[in-house]
């Protein structure tokens, strides 16, 4: 089975999208779609700067833009990825664009959401000072005692002994200086403690935006950020995507069940990197393929079609 993974906020860096623009149609459609992002995703994913890029309400439209447009480039008649990809899943942001690519939104409108996702997240964060820490290794009930002594969510569990630790500053700091045994400590590109309480004015914001989406059932198998599940309703995968925005991203859960339907190949969208990274340290036997510029299409393309005729065949 063929996976399509998305990658989530901090994967972004300066100039990323500028070999995808070397496509055709590629420009027009960022330009076109930049109506509705509300920012000149031509713009950001191609000269701005690493800082510029790093604004929560700049950084999630360009995120979903950037996977839409690779997915694109990958399968550029819908009713064929649909028969070739078996499922989709993201990683925080990432959601929207599989949800997407699973039939769920259409392009305007998961380019809508993500807009006032990233706009709430941002007035959000400018609350309080918050931000999020990687945690690596270390005993796993060593780290959540301290997290939770130092009053810090778990914000997102990536697998392996990955933990990001969200919270106020104040609160990191407090966490740098006394950290769990053995345990690394990095801090991430991000302007906000996502997927915590922090974020509860951005969930008010978008379920008032929800009902103006059209929604369709997933065409493939949509594993969710909440607990690992395949959502089988469309309207379900929304709702779950509107409340994610303060509750914590299970992706080591989602990489559980990406094993568990016999997943034989994953390929994540650009800006890749991330996804697959922890896919090759959890998911073992799985082939993986980063899709970080044009030249890997036709890589890409071998791996569907290698692993669909596998799927055919069995």
């Amino acid at each position: 089975m063929l996976v399509i993974v998305a990658p989530g906020q901090g994967a972004q860096t300066p100039g990323f999208l500028s070999p995808w623009l070397e496509l055709d149609g590629v420009a027009d459609r960022l330009r076109a779609w930049s109506e509705v992002a509300g920012i000149d995703l031509v713009h950001y994913g191609t000269e701005a700067s690493a800082e510029e890029i790093k604004d929560t309400a700049v950084a999630q439209p360009l995120l979903v833009a950037a996977g839409l447009v690779t997915a694109r480039a990958l399968f550029p008649d819908e009713a064929d990825a649909r028969k070739r990809v078996g499922a989709v899943a993201g990683h925080s942001v990432g959601e929207i664009t599989a949800a997407a690519g699973a039939g769920v939104l259409s392009a305007a409108d998961a380019l809508t959401f993500v807009r006032e996702r990233g706009r709430a997240m941002a007035e959000a964060a400018a609350v309080t000072e918050t931000g999020m820490l990687a945690v690596l290794g270390g005993d796993p009930e060593e780290v959540a005692a301290k997290l939770a002594e130092h009053g810090l969510t778990p914000a997102n569990n990536n697998g392996g002994g990955q933990i990001v630790a969200a919270g106020t500053l104040d609160q990191l700091a407090a966490l740098r200086a006394d950290p769990p045994a053995k345990a690394k400590m990095v801090a991430l590109k991000v302007a906000g403690a996502f997927h915590t309480e922090h974020m509860a004015p951005g969930v008010a914001r978008l379920a008032e935006l929800a009902p103006s989406l059209t929604v369709a059932d997933p065409a493939m198998a949509y594993i969710s950020n909440k607990d690992g599940e395949v959502v089988q309703s469309g309207a379900e995968v929304l709702a779950r995507l509107v409340a994610q925005v303060s509750n914590p991203v299970r992706w080591d859960l989602c990489m559980e069940t990406i094993q568990q339907l016999g997943a034989t190949c994953v390929i994540e969208l650009a800006p890749a990197g991330t996804l697959t990274g922890l896919v090759k340290r959890n998911v073992k036997g799985v082939a993986t393929l980063a899709l970080k510029t044009p030249a890997d299409l036709e890589k890409a393309a071998e791996l569907v079609a290698e692993h669909a005729a596998e799927e055919n065949a069995a």
